[in-house]
C-alpha cells in the first residue's frame, strides 16, 4: 500500500506528521509513505526512513489562502503535489491535516470523482454512548445538495461503514426536524422517498439530539446542516469538559472530588477523541482522500493512515463505483 501525506498540513506539522508515519511503517505490513514538504523541517524529525520518502518543496497552502485560486495558482503546494501522486498512481490513497476547502479543491480537480457520483461528501466519524460512533456525511463538501445526492451519500457511507468500520448491513438515517414520516422540508421529503427505495438499509428519520445516542449507523444531510451539526457537537463537548473543569477546580472539596474520579473522566474524554476515529473522508473521489483534524497529533495521523490502508484493502473506491452503477441501472429499468 502506497500512502502520500501532506507533511506541511496541520496545526502541529510537520512534527505530529512525520511521528505519526514512522508509528504507522512500524506497525502496518507492506506499506510505504511519502511524505511532501519542507525537508529540512521534515529529515531532523525522522529519525527512521524505512519505507519513508520524501518529496520536497517548499510551498505551502495556509489556511487563509482561498481554496480554489490557491490550488490552481501554487503548483508546487505540498497539498497539491500530494493530490498529483494519486493521480499519476504513484499513491494510493493521500491524507491532509491541512486547508480543508484546498483538499476538496485538489480532489476534485485533481484526483477527480468516481464515475456516476454527482458530488463528494465530507464524512467525518462521530462518537456515541456506546462507543460505536456514527458516520455524518455531508459535513461542508456541498452546502446545498439535491435528493439524489443525498441517496449517493448513503449508499457511499454504508459501504465505508461496513468495509472499513466492520458494521454489517449498517442502518441509514436521515437528519430532519422529527421522526415522523413526512417532515421536513422539500429536499428531506423527496430525500425519504428516494431512500426508501435504494440499495441500504434506511431506518427512517432522525434528529440531531439522537445522534449520540447511536439513532444510526450512517446520518445523511446536506453539507450547510451537516456542518451545524459537526460544529454543534464539537462545540458542546468542549464547553461540557470546560464547566466540569470550572466545577471541580472550584474548591478544596471539589478538587478532591476531581481527583478521586480522574481516570473515569479521562476515559469519558477520550470517548469523544477525534482522533481515535482518524480523519473525515472525501467520499467519491477516484481514490481514498482523508482530511486529517487540523490538531491531529501523532495519535490522530497513525489512525487517519490505518483508515486509508482499510479503504484501500477493502476496494473502498471500486465498491462504490459498482454499486453507484448498479443502482443507476436499476432505476433506469424501472422508470
Amino acid at each position: 500500500m502506497r500512502i502520500v501525506i501532506d507533511a506541511m498540513g496541520g496545526d502541529n506539522a510537520p512534527k505530529e506528521i512525520v511521528l505519526g508515519a514512522m508509528d504507522a511503517v512500524a506497525q502496518i505490513n507492506n506499506l510505504h509513505i511519502t511524505l511532501i514538504g519542507d525537508e529540512k523541517k521534515i529529515k531532523p524529525i525522522l529519525t527512521d526512513d524505512t519505507n519513508i520518502n520524501v518529496i520536497h518543496t517548499d510551498e505551502v497552502i495556509t489556511g487563509d489562502d482561498e481554496p480554489v485560486r490557491a490550488v490552481r495558482r501554487k503548483k508546487n503546494a505540498s497539498l497539491v503535489l500530494m493530490a498529483k501522486e494519486v493521480k499519476e498512481n504513484h499513491a494510493d490513497a493521500c491524507i491532509s491535516a491541512g486547508n480543508t476547502g484546498a483538499l476538496m479543491s485538489a480532489g476534485l480537480f485533481v484526483v477527480g470523482r468516481i464515475p456516476g457520483i454527482d458530488r463528494p461528501a465530507l464524512s467525518p466519524t462521530l462518537p456515541t454512548i456506546d462507543g460505536k460512533g456514527f458516520l455524518l456525511l455531508d459535513v461542508g463538501a456541498n452546502v446545498d445538495a439535491k435528493a439524489h445526492h443525498l441517496v449517493q451519500y448513503a449508499i457511499m457511507g454504508a459501504i465505508y461503514t461496513e468495509k472499513v468500520r466492520s458494521i454489517k448491513n449498517p442502518t441509514v438515517g436521515l437528519l430532519n426536524v422529527g421522526t415522523e414520516d413526512g417532515k421536513g422540508n422539500d429536499l428531506t421529503k423527496k430525500a425519504f422517498t428516494l431512500l426508501k427505495d435504494a440499495p441500504v438499509h434506511f431506518v427512517g428519520n432522525v434528529e440531531a439530539r439522537d445522534l449520540l445516542d447511536g439513532a444510526a449507523d450512517v446520518v445523511v444531510t446536506d453539507g450547510f446542516s451537516g456542518n451545524i451539526a459537526l460544529k454543534t457537537i464539537e462545540g458542546t463537548a468542549l464547553t461540557m469538559f470546560s464547566m466540569l473543569k470550572q466545577t471541580f477546580m472550584s474548591s478544596m472539596k471539589t478538587k478532591i472530588a476531581a481527583g478521586l474520579v480522574k481516570n473515569d473522566l479521562k476515559g469519558l474524554q477520550d470517548k469523544l477523541d477525534y482522533s481515535e476515529y482518524g480523519g473525515a473522508g472525501l467520499f467519491g473521489l477516484a481514490a481514498p482522500v482523508i482530511k486529517a483534524h487540523g490538531s491531529s497529533n501523532r495519535r490522530a495521523i497513525f489512525n487517519a493512515i490505518k483508515q486509508a490502508c482499510h479503504m484501500i484493502e477493502h476496494n473502498v473506491t471500486d465498491t462504490i463505483q459498482s454499486t453507484i452503477i448498479q443502482a443507476e441501472t436499476e432505476k433506469g429499468e424501472t422508470e
